[in-house]
């Protein structure tokens, strides 16, 4: 399929909400799947050095 022009590319037969939500919320998901684990990651390092303060200073 080919568009005479950008703005009929962005709305693509009137499916452009649809199509561009849709790349939006994959998005979005992909992009929770690699911050999630990065900040799960840091947080339990910040933990664990908490602990080992905790428990050197006892």
């Amino acid at each position: 399929m080919s568009f005479a022009s950008f703005p009929e590319f962005i709305v693509m037969g009137h499916h452009g909400l649809y199509v561009w939500s849709a790349y939006g919320i994959c998005l979005l998901v992909l992009a929770i799947n690699v911050v999630a684990p990065w900040r799960a990651r840091r947080r339990y390092l910040q933990e664990e050095a908490r602990r080992l303060r905790r428990e050197s200073t006892s």
